[in-house]
């Protein structure tokens, strides 16, 4: 089924694969875990640059695209895909580490064969492959030093509505249910984020508290703080965790967890001319990885399509309604 010349490339493929599994093993487990375990530098970048290293090792020649891109990816592939079956990792982390653990690797692969081509024929490059394979392991004892930096960032959405301020208050103060057809089709569904089902509202002013409920038991406890009718409502934000099931979200994207929060919610309304409204929407968040810089392309994008498709919502009741 399989041709002989191939058997050099599986085995690669292999190796790459059982080195990730084992890795992923040890930092979920043992390593790093004061710093987040598996959200490390050690394992997100040095991980994927050993298993290019390790997968290029046992596939002989010179420099081809099968050796320095082809074997890498396939191994990286194989690890997403073993990881999903088994239920290692979400869907949404999958897809955050998928084009870094792609890129790493082929990096890995060509840092290795650069430095090999320059050892002399007969010199034992198992030394070489065995200096990438270590190095997440060697790093992570440093980055264990260094707490996770707090980065708190700001996501906006603006909708232009034509409706007056008095009608478009009474839609955002408290939300009539959701169904899945007024929010229409969208990326962080298929990758599992829940869709926004209502809002409710125990008292009008300062002090009164919404409950934003979403699909499969997901509720937010918002506290209004700001209240000026007809201009803004501004409130904090704390996940009930009491009513969120363990199996809602992944433990490294948990909303009020040790990496990610949603702080704040604000929604302001600002004239646009007669009978419009300007409508923004803007919430804080706070992401606590040592790889905030690309964590928060992810998370600001999730959070800016949940913000629009609600903002639409809006704009279409208050419009009817107007």
């Amino acid at each position: 089924m399989i041709s002989r010349q191939r058997y050099p490339f599986l085995f690669a493929a292999g190796s790459g694969l059982l080195f990730a599994l084992v890795a992923r093993y040890l930092f979920d487990d043992h390593l790093g875990d004061r710093v987040g375990g598996l959200l490390t530098l050690s394992f997100l970048l040095l991980m994927p640059l050993a298993l290019g290293a390790i997968t290029a090792h046992f596939i002989s020649g010179e420099r081809s695209f099968w050796r320095l891109c082809g074997a890498p990816w396939l191994t990286v592939l194989l690890f997403i895909v073993t990881a999903l079956i088994f239920h290692l990792e979400g869907l949404i982390c999958l897809l955050i580490i998928g084009p870094v653990f792609l890129v790493l690797a082929a990096m890995g692969a060509l840092l290795y064969t650069s430095v090999a081509e320059r050892l002399p024929p007969r010199h034992d490059k198992t030394l070489v492959v065995a200096g990438f394979a270590l190095l997440p392991f060697l790093a992570i004892g440093v980055e264990n030093r260094f707490d996770n930096p707090n980065d708190f960032r700001r996501v906006e959405n603006t909708v232009e509505i034509n409706a007056p301020a008095a009608v478009v208050w009474q839609h955002i103060i408290r939300v009539a249910p959701i169904g899945a057809s007024d929010l229409g089709p969208s990326l962080i569904d298929d990758i599992g984020f829940p869709r926004p089902i209502e809002a409710t509202l125990t008292r009008e002013g300062v002090g009164g508290v919404r409950h934003a409920t979403f699909e499969r038991g997901v509720e937010f406890i918002e506290t209004v703080d700001d209240w000026q009718p007809l201009k803004q409502l501004s409130f904090s934000i704390v996940p009930n965790t009491a009513t969120i099931p363990p199996t809602t979200f992944d433990e490294h994207v948990i909303v009020g967890g040790r990496f990610f929060d949603v702080l704040r919610g604000t929604y302001e309304l600002r004239p646009a001319g007669p009978g419009r409204t300007l409508l923004v929407l803007h919430s804080q968040q706070r992401l606590s990885t040592h790889l905030n810089w690309y964590a928060g392309l992810w998370t600001g994008f999730v959070m800016s399509e949940i913000q629009r498709r609600i903002l639409l919502v809006l704009k279409h009741r208050c419009e009817q309604a107007g």
